[in-house]
């Protein structure tokens, strides 16, 4: 006979057995002492956190035959021995994911009529009952609302949200929560203890958190890691069996993204995939890593399930990064993770979200990009900052300004001749001088934020210092051209200032005017 699975060898006998679940397991017991029986039940929750076993040991309380109910289930008397043995003819557990049709639920109903052959209640388990189909449902609302005084009902589904509403309010409800890593890893602890396995704690914290808050799926790789009870299970070995990548690979990863070195992290990547690491669960662990690093960045590691040493790096490095950063770099490889499919590059996935991690904003690429078309000022050019006090006389005619605006483009053009500023200045035009202050107009937004940019200001303000010789604070705003007195001291545009005959005049000392007349 082959050997029993060690979730099956495991499975709770008894209520305070159940891993996880007090908040349930308190009040299905409290309502066993009282005799207040529900005619059923909904216990929704993620897989392997209990449902079905609830279930079953509710079940094996309500036909328990010991006389004091604080003992009950007993699993001495013939009915709870019957239910451990699965020959109890009174628990009939349905799984609706193959019986979805409503000709199912209607041989049930009828079958539901009779009484129970050995025990005191008929308990009908149907798992994952969101699997139903709107007939199927329909059909079962009419059971639930006129049941036997005999039946129970015990609904259990993964996605709640997929269960009408009309059946939610016909039972009384329980939500099974997900497990946390210290909880599984206690439990872990327990069985490898009683069936005499010699393993590390790293190992099983490991299979843990591969079990995703699962009990059973914890044991199940706990069982598929006991290859010799012999052995040692370790934490290299747990590593190769399950595919993960090592902790060193995942802690290297984030290093080279925190330093915004690709080339040594693809390199991480690679290693870790070539050495036998699925690409999937490298990224959830690397998920898992970035995530420790935003909850000790934001709430401190008080929230983080891991030893003190792994705190400490949590820490460490939640000062390395920036929080916007930190969060691209979740979401892009988060996003890899979903997204995975296998396919010829099975690293590709790591290897894009790794490049679109370090990827700058447009924002900022947006800024080189105005930066490359508005070159930077030479860093012996200091021009003023600071405006003056508003309604202080103009410290240079507005007039004068006009006319040796030309000159400016002229200084700009000719120390950085690649520069597109020279032209975007042609759609500008004085608006006033309050002060030290020079107000410039434009009339279209696009070529206003370009002007506004800070390096094109200064530029602006080096060469009237230069042409002027006074330090002028320099500012645009968006208006309607205007007459400034009798002479319109408007910049000429782009394509007259990119014609050469133009440029020869200007290099000589000539000046643009615009005729009015």
């Amino acid at each position: 006979m082959p050997e029993q699975a060690l979730y099956l060898k495991w499975r709770p006998l008894r209520f305070n057995e159940v891993v996880g679940q007090e908040h349930i397991t308190r009040t299905l017991r409290n309502s066993l002492k009282t005799g207040r029986i529900r005619h059923a039940y909904l216990f929704s929750g993620p897989r392997g956190t209990g449902k079905t076993t609830s279930a079953r040991l509710l079940a094996k309380a309500v036909n328990c035959l010991h006389p004091d109910p604080d003992v009950r289930p007993c699993n001495e008397c013939a009915h709870c021995v019957a239910v451990n043995e699965g020959r109890f003819l009174d628990l009939i557990e349905i799984d609706a994911a193959s019986h979805t049709g409503v000709d199912d639920v209607r041989e049930l109903r009828d079958r539901i009529a009779f009484a129970p052959g050995e025990g005191r209640y008929k308990v009908y388990i149907i798992d994952e009952v969101h699997r139903f189909s709107g007939n199927a449902f329909d059909a079962l609302l009419k059971t639930l609302e006129e049941p036997p005084e005999h039946a129970i009902f015990v609904l259990a589904t993964t996605e709640i949200d997929r269960v009408p509403a009309t059946i939610k309010s016909r039972c009384l409800p329980f939500e099974f929560r997900r497990l946390s890593l210290k909880e599984v890893t206690e439990r872990l602890v327990l069985i490898t203890e009683q069936e005499g396995i010699r393993a590390e704690r790293a190992a099983l914290e490991l299979i843990a958190r591969e079990g995703t808050g699962s009990v059973r799926d914890s044991i199940s790789l706990l069982d598929q890691v006991v290859a010799d009870p012999q052995e040692v299970i370790t934490l290299e070995l747990t590593e190769r069996i399950l595919g993960t990548a090592s902790t060193r690979a995942v802690r290297d990863l984030v290093a080279a993204l925190l330093d915004h070195d690709a080339p040594s992290g693809l390199q991480v990547i690679h290693a870790a995939i070539d050495a036998g690491s699925d690409p999937r669960q490298f990224g959830q662990q690397v998920v898992e890593h970035l995530r420790a690093i935003l909850l000790a960045q934001t709430a401190g590691s008080d929230l983080l399930e891991s030893s003190q040493e792994d705190r400490n790096l949590y820490q460490q490095q939640a000062k390395a990064i920036r929080r916007g950063e930190l969060l691209k770099a979740i979401r892009t490889f988060n996003d890899a993770v979903n997204a995975y499919s296998g396919g010829w590059q099975p690293q590709l996935s790591l290897e894009l979200a790794l490049i679109e991690s370090l990827q700058e904003p447009e924002t900022v690429m947006v800024q080189q990009v105005m930066a490359a078309s508005v070159p930077m000022m030479a860093e012996t050019d200091q021009p003023p900052t600071v405006p003056t006090t508003p309604g202080t006389p103009p410290i240079i005619p507005p007039k004068t300004v006009g006319e040796k605006w030309a000159e400016v483009q002229r200084y700009i053009h000719q120390h950085q001749p690649q520069s597109t500023l020279p032209a975007l200045m042609a759609h500008a035009f004085i608006i006033g001088v309050d002060g030290n202050q020079l107000t410039m107009g434009v009339s279209n937004r696009v070529h206003l934020e370009k002007l506004n940019h800070p390096t094109a200001i200064n530029w602006i303000q080096n060469g009237l210092k230069r042409t002027c010789g006074v330090s002028l604070v320099v500012k645009f705003s968006q208006a309607e051209r205007r007459e400034i007195s009798d002479m319109q001291y408007a910049t000429p545009s782009p394509d007259v200032m990119n014609d050469p005959v133009i440029q020869a005049a200007l290099e000589l000392g000539g000046e643009i005017r615009e005729d009015n007349e």
